[in-house]
């Protein structure tokens, strides 16, 4: 807010100093007859009121974004420049006409004189004075309504140089020499303003340079995490440049590191355009991603999967399948179990089409709270003893059994002969597992399993 205070101070001191240039001009012009001098006043009038729409423009820009205008209120300055370049244009014209009229008409009797060239040098001073003022301001807050405003304090240099060698024409006999002056400046007024008129036009039907787009698209595809980059939506208010931008993630992405990747998207298109306001969308894009990635984050997607875990897709004959175990809330019935076991199979058959057929397993979940106040020493004796029926079961070791509300965690060490294989391990231990649930009702079991040394 600070700057946008500054940038309104420095535009009402260039607004003063050129109005008191288009008063003086008119004056020391219509008492030395120099039609010259009066077209550069109108020049002057003209500059002060396209310096007006840049204060205006500067100081509604400090306005926030509200509920008609949420990309802020930029586009004012635009319909500003619009407006004041088609009244340039229309008096350009008007000034063009007269000088030719003038051009074919007898000399006039009062010819332009001293008045003038003291009118046109003060105009000189004054540009002068704005072209420091505003440089030194663009250097230290930087502003597009600055540089706007520096660009018309050069124009009217120019246009205040031609005015008086015009007029130092007259005094040495050519008097044609005012006229030709007026034309000239009439001219650069009309080609001034068309610029200005097709400029804002660009601005206020959102035309962004392409080359800004393929900059943005480049700084995105070069972000780390991003796959590609889609569409890029761009317009500019005021100042600032927005962009929508559609990133593509993997498809198995978490959604925290999704959002980290949006961040550096967003961060590093500001490192390069400072002015800019982004906004990221990501999607998901499956390109390169296994099957077994895909199935995974599918089934978590589904409403009423706690977990899943174990998936597997293999292929057969040309056809391709998968197996995933998914936990759902222990306490649910068998039909809405199933519910939730079809939604998954459909929506995998819907998105990865190569998969022909799904094999879902159900398991009721658990959360384990991370405190337990109540330990069970009498049925470790029990689970001990099963266990032990098993010779493959070379010696059990710690067996932690803790109680809460009706569920019993159990916790157990096992080693096992050394030799066997891990598939032949995964059999015993759900064996032993489905045993002592078969026994102790409500149990949970986990079997940590050791080679016996």
């Amino acid at each position: 807010m600070e700057i946008f205070a500054q940038r309104t101070k420095v535009l009402q001191i260039s607004l003063f100093a050129i109005f008191s240039a288009f008063v003086v001009e008119l004056i020391f012009g219509l008492i030395s007859n120099s039609l010259a001098l009066i077209t550069d006043s109108i020049h002057a009038l003209l500059d002060a009121v396209v310096t007006l729409v840049l204060l205006l423009a500067a100081r509604w820009a400090m306005k926030p974004p509200d509920a008609e205008h949420t990309y802020g209120h930029g586009k004012i300055e635009s319909l500003g420049g619009l407006i004041g370049g088609i009244a340039i244009f229309l008096i350009a014209c008007f000034f063009i006409y007269e000088s030719i009229n003038r051009l074919q008409s007898p000399p006039p009797s009062v010819l332009p004189g001293l008045f003038a060239i003291i009118g046109g040098l003060y105009t000189i001073g004054i540009d002068f004075f704005r072209i420091i003022l505003l440089r030194k301001s663009i250097k230290a807050i930087g502003g597009t309504t600055l540089k706007a405003d520096f660009y018309h304090a050069f124009m009217d240099l120019g246009s205040t140089s031609v005015a008086i060698i015009g007029i130092i024409l007259v005094t040495y006999g050519i008097y044609f020499g005012d006229f030709v002056a007026a034309l000239i400046l009439g001219g650069l007024l009309a080609i001034l303003s068309i610029k200005l008129i097709y400029k804002t036009a660009l601005d206020l039907t959102d035309v962004i340079s392409p080359e800004l787009v393929k900059k943005v698209r480049e700084i995105s595809n070069s972000t780390n995490g991003v796959m590609e980059t889609g569409s890029i939506l761009m317009r500019r208010s005021g100042d600032t440049i927005f962009a929508d931008v559609t990133i593509s993630l993997r498809g198995d992405t978490s959604f925290e590191k999704a959002h980290e990747i949006s961040d550096s998207v967003e961060r590093n298109i500001k490192n390069e355009i400072t002015n800019a306001g982004i906004t990221i969308h990501f999607e998901p894009n499956w390109k390169n991603v296994p099957l077994d990635g895909k199935v995974l984050e599918i089934a978590k997607s589904v409403k009423g999967v706690k977990g899943v875990h174990n998936v597997i897709t293999h292929k057969t004959k040309g056809k391709s399948y998968c197996n995933l175990h998914v936990m759902v809330n222990r306490e649910i019935n068998l039909v809405s179990a199933h519910r939730i076991s079809e939604i998954i199979e459909n929506k995998i058959q819907k998105e990865i089409p190569e998969i022909t057929h799904a094999t879902i397993h159900l398991e009721p979940f658990l959360t384990v709270p991370k405190n337990f106040n109540i330990e069970d020493t009498v049925t470790e004796e029990k689970i001990k003893k099963i266990v032990e029926n098993y010779p493959d079961v070379k010696k059990v070791g710690r067996i932690l059994s803790l109680k809460f509300e009706n569920i019993l965690k159990i916790d157990i060490d096992c080693s096992f002969d050394k030799e066997l294989s891990i598939e032949k391990v995964h059999d015993l231990t759900s064996e032993i597992e489905h045993v002592i649930r078969l026994e102790i009702k409500n149990s949970v079991i986990t079997i940590h399993p050791e080679p016996n040394e």
